[in-house]
């Protein structure tokens, strides 16, 4: 639990401060936010029932929030903020229960869907709030920002293993199994950032200034893909080797997915992810979920009869929380985009001022 907690406060909090005037708010906000989370969280399931499980479970909830956070980090005012916590867990935790109780997925894999569902929830509502302007300095961060949101990236790489097995059975295999993926995928990540420059250097973040939007790529992201993903398998995985490959895999999709999606796609559906929470948890999750079914089919031999049945349920549970995800994210960012709500003028946007006293 103090593993856990440590990881989502400082791990994910100061992973967010990456923005030149908005620190305050990334870090106040959504400390605030974890704790009303947590505390919904355990409301919903069962009060006072099995507590100390439940803690944990329910911090390990709020990640879908921190997550969602991420893609209108700087958009939206605390009143939206705390309406959107509320409304993420309660719908999460309904399709949690749907996919334990239904379709008999185990307490500990259901839990690592909160990455898919904090993804695609976070994204579909952000579709509903205006992009900044392509010219502003204000979304934008500084050398220290960068160093502080790589120092929070460390602390999120060595907690990550406790992340996955806090709810594990065979919690040696989880904690070895996300160990080995999130090696590889730091190794990748030294790599790509390599190959990628023209003078050879090693770069934590890149910057391409374009007439139409800035496109940022956090190299730092990519070593947590990983982790991600095996949260997913983590069961299945009998060998060092196949946690090692995915951790490849998933820091390989995760650089292409970054560029293809900054360019391609999220201009295309006019979407704008403040954090890139899709390349950085959204493309890990669906990697995560693929390797899962095609791990069981191996394992079961069958892909139809008994007990294939179970690999069918594992698609089920993994398409159904995509789809409660976008669908309660667009209907929430459509509500709370309302005039009633007043949302942030766009001028206003990534300013710690327009909500905190601030002194320099």
């Amino acid at each position: 639990f103090q593993d856990i907690s440590h990881m989502v406060i400082f791990g994910f909090f100061f992973f967010l401060t990456f923005l030149k005037r908005y620190g305050f708010s990334s870090i106040g906000f959504n400390l605030f936010f974890i704790v009303l989370g947590v505390q919904c969280s355990v409301l919903i399931e069962d009060l006072l029932v099995f507590f100390f499980l439940l803690a944990e479970e329910a911090i390990v909830s709020t990640t879908a929030v921190v997550i969602s956070t991420g893609a209108v980090l700087g958009k939206t005012n605390p009143v939206q903020l705390i309406l959107m916590t509320v409304v993420e867990i309660i719908v999460f935790r309904m399709s949690k229960w749907i996919n334990n109780t239904v379709l008999q997925i185990p307490d500990d894999i259901s839990m690592m869907h909160v990455h898919l569902f904090g993804a695609y929830f976070g994204l579909t509502f952000s579709s509903r709030f205006s992009e900044p302007s392509p010219r502003s300095e204000k979304n934008a961060s500084t050398p220290k920002s960068h160093l502080l949101s790589f120092f929070c990236t460390l602390f999120l790489w060595m907690f990550w293993p406790s992340f996955n097995s806090v709810l594990a059975e065979n919690k040696s295999n989880a904690i070895y199994s996300t160990y080995f993926a999130l090696a590889v995928s730091a190794v990748t990540a030294f790599v790509f950032s390599v190959l990628t420059t023209k003078d050879g250097k090693f770069r934590m973040v890149r910057h391409e200034r374009k007439i139409t939007a800035w496109r940022r790529y956090f190299s730092v992201t990519f070593i947590l893909a990983g982790g991600v993903t095996v949260g997913f398998a983590f069961f299945s995985i009998k060998h060092p080797w196949i946690a090692m490959i995915l951790g490849l895999l998933a820091s390989v999709i995760t650089v292409l997915g970054s560029d293809c999606l900054q360019r391609c796609l999220n201009p295309a559906l006019k979407l704008h992810d403040t954090s890139g929470i899709h390349f950085t948890f959204g493309l890990p999750g669906v990697l995560g979920g693929l390797a899962q079914v095609v791990l069981l089919v191996i394992e079961t031999k069958t892909f139809f009869l008994s007990p294939g049945y179970l690999v069918m349920f594992h698609i089920g549970a993994f398409f159904l929380t995509i789809s409660v995800a976008v669908i309660t994210g667009f209907v929430t960012g459509l509500i709370l985009n309302l005039k009633l709500f007043k949302t942030p003028p766009v001028s206003k946007y990534f300013e710690d001022q327009f909500y905190w006293e601030v002194s320099f």
